[in-house]
């Protein structure tokens, strides 16, 4: 049985595969391009490709024949007109006691980043992007729609649309640097549907935690309790985890796995709280990826976010790449 996997770099999309022998890597579309995120639904069996190009901007790339060819997908992710969010920038304040500052402006939503996707039955399609809006199409990916529940959420600040500056406003939501410009701002990087229940699902942002719907997107609430922010005030806070990826057992839905900035948490009860369980002296903590296993939902691979100064060529020797 072959096994497969498919990555996205930013040198194009790679499906690596393994018969028995070694993994074996070939490129399967988007060569010099850089590529977000990959997948396969497992409904339909078609490949998404999120596409970030510096020049281009963001786009959503499709294959139906296995990366053989891709196209264009029919329906592109766009903000609505008059979607707004509260952003941060951050700049030095020696008279703070974290030595910085941080102000808060009322911005226009454009797509930054095209993170993530999910799918759930029914032509489920879940899309997350920076500055941290969710996109679903309930049409196999022929339209897209903003999930305004999630996007008004009195967490970020609630309905923006008619406000016309950030004054008396407030977000708990925080940012990243990983839009394609650099910009400082959220990002969804995270879906997760209950395969019990789509109407269920997780998501999770950088920077706010990981966060429920159970009515399909409709209205939405913080999962983060057993997680610590312990450089803040408020180390038991609700909101403003930096969450890096969460991923779940598909054959025990319940156990879910994050990788978090401040180590790695697990969840037995579909995240309703969270037990910290890296362990740092076996340099298991910090990092950005992991993922369950399809079954057992004690079981994850985490891969260290070491720091590169450590490598070394083989044999010591120098080289020029």
């Amino acid at each position: 049985m072959t096994r497969r996997l498919l990555i996205g770099t930013r040198k194009g999309t790679f499906i690596v595969e393994n018969d028995g022998g070694r993994w074996k890597p070939r490129l399967a579309g988007h060569a010099g391009g850089g590529v977000n995120y990959v997948a396969r639904d497992p409904y339909t069996g078609r490949l998404w490709a999120l596409l970030g190009f510096g020049h281009w901007g963001a786009k959503l790339s499709i294959s139906d024949d296995d990366g053989a060819t891709w196209a264009d997908a029919a329906a592109q992710i766009m903000y609505p007109e008059g979607a707004k969010y509260l952003g941060q920038t951050m700049f030095e304040d020696p008279s703070s006691d974290f030595g910085v500052t941080w102000s808060t402006s009322l911005r226009k939503a454009t797509v930054q980043k095209l993170w993530v996707i999910g799918f759930g039955p029914g032509g489920r399609v879940h899309v997350g992007t920076i500055p941290g809006g969710l996109f679903t199409s309930t049409d196999g990916g022929a339209s897209f729609a903003l999930d305004m529940g999630l996007w008004n959420d009195p967490s970020r600040g609630g309905d923006l649309s008619g406000a016309t500056e950030a004054t008396g406003l407030e977000t708990k939501w925080f940012g990243t640097p990983a839009s394609e410009s650099g910009e400082f701002a959220p990002g969804l990087h995270s879906i997760s549907v209950d395969p019990r229940d789509p109407a269920r699902m997780l998501v999770a942002v950088s920077t706010a935690g990981v966060i429920e719907t159970r009515d399909g997107g409709e209205s939405w609430a913080p999962r983060n309790r057993g997680m610590r922010l312990d450089h803040t005030p408020e180390p038991e806070a609700d909101w403003g985890h930096d969450t890096h990826f969460i991923d779940r057992c598909d054959g025990e839905p319940d156990c879910v796995w994050q990788q978090n900035h401040t180590g790695i948490y697990y969840s037995r009860d579909n995240a309703m709280s969270w037990e910290k369980v890296g362990a740092p002296e076996q340099d298991v903590s910090f990092g950005f990826a992991i993922a369950a296993d399809d079954a057992d939902g004690r079981v994850a691979w985490v891969v260290p976010g070491r720091s590169d100064m450590q490598r070394m060529a083989i044999d010591g020797a120098l080289f020029v790449a």
